[in-house]
């Protein structure tokens, strides 16, 4: 399935800011993105968590589905993702996926999450879930375009 790059918005809200070597190779996801959708990073400054949520609140867009990326989410694989990123794409111009900050969100934006999703149960720095979820997007893309990339 081929993907209109200026239908499909996926955004990426996360806290923090990421090392340099974090964020090349973030950048080298967003770069290969570039031929399925446009893709926004929107980082938001680390604080308490009452603070950080009310950020995060402000940055998600109107429309839209919107998945928090949570530990205790439902687990989800790359050809999951890649199902979902295609469905999705069909009926909405926009996603936005959520990394909360060390002390997550709580239940504080239970009103605007569609879906709690998942990577597995191991604890991984922000810093690296970022590329991680980068390259897993990219990865869903390769797979819904019968690309080489996922083996």
């Amino acid at each position: 399935m081929m993907y209109n790059k200026n239908m499909l918005q996926i955004n990426i809200i996360a806290v923090g800011t990421q090392e340099k070597y974090y964020a090349d190779a973030t950048g080298e996801y967003i770069k290969r993105l570039q031929k399925y959708c446009k893709l926004k990073i929107t980082e938001i400054k680390h604080s308490n968590q009452k603070r950080e949520v009310e950020s995060i609140r402000q940055a998600i867009p109107e429309k839209g589905k919107v998945f928090l990326c949570d530990i205790n989410g439902t687990e989800i694989s790359s050809e999951l993702l890649a199902k979902k990123i295609e469905q999705l794409s069909l009926t909405n111009s926009v996603m936005t996926f959520i990394i909360g900050g060390s002390d997550g969100v709580g239940n504080y934006l239970d009103n605007q999450i569609h879906e709690k999703i998942s990577f597995g149960k191991i604890t991984l720095p922000h810093q690296l879930f970022r590329v991680i979820l980068t390259e897993q997007i990219y990865r869903a893309f390769t797979i819904s375009n019968n690309e080489k990339y996922h083996r």
